[in-house]
């Protein structure tokens, strides 16, 4: 019976994250209608509710509801559901990331900077981390911490300066010279 129901919770969980994918996968380049989109993570969320908090999928149960919320850009609650997730598990990058991304959409840029630090302390090779730190300190004005943020984000990964122009995060340092120096193309 244990083996049945693990695998019922683990079918529920793969089922809840292909909806998620279904509206993330190509959410670039062809995003879905909001009130399709809002379906389908609503759909979801509905499978994560039928799933017991019990046993080692809580961390999966709470970051894809997380997620979900997410999608549906109701931010406030998808903090609740990714904070969660990340104190059952504090080393994954990928809840640190969400949450971090909600958390600016919230005004909260102090909240969204420490989750991205506790993203360093667990990965601190990653490129997107210092990227977003970028974004999210020349958006709190400051410049010298976006710099050198944006520089280590070009040093792991060099296609990050291929975003930079159409950042809007980036407007308030755009103009420093630094950040001119920075992402000037040397031919």
């Amino acid at each position: 019976m244990v083996n049945y129901d693990r695998t019922k919770r683990q079918q529920l969980l793969r089922e809840a994250e292909g909806y998620l994918d279904l509206v993330t996968s190509c959410a670039d380049d062809f995003p879905l209608q909001p009130t399709l989109r809002d379906r389908l993570a609503e759909r979801a969320v509905t499978v994560l509710s039928s799933i017991s908090a019990e046993g080692i999928e809580r961390e999966d149960l709470f970051y894809l509801r997380g997620q979900a919320y997410r999608v549906m850009e109701r931010h406030h609650e998808a903090i609740q559901w990714l904070e969660e997730a990340a104190e059952v598990n504090p080393d994954n990058l990928h809840t640190w990331l969400a949450l971090a991304w909600c958390q600016k959409r919230v005004g909260r840029l102090d909240l969204a900077i420490q989750s991205l630090e506790e993203a360093l302390s667990v990965a601190s090779d990653h490129a997107i981390i210092y990227y977003n730190l970028a974004c999210y300190w020349s958006l709190a004005k400051n410049s010298k911490l976006a710099i050198a943020y944006l520089a280590r984000s070009f040093d792991i990964d060099s296609s990050y300066r291929d975003l930079v122009a159409g950042e809007t995060d980036f407007d308030a340092i755009r103009n420093h010279p630094s950040f001119l120096e920075l992402t000037s193309v040397i031919v």
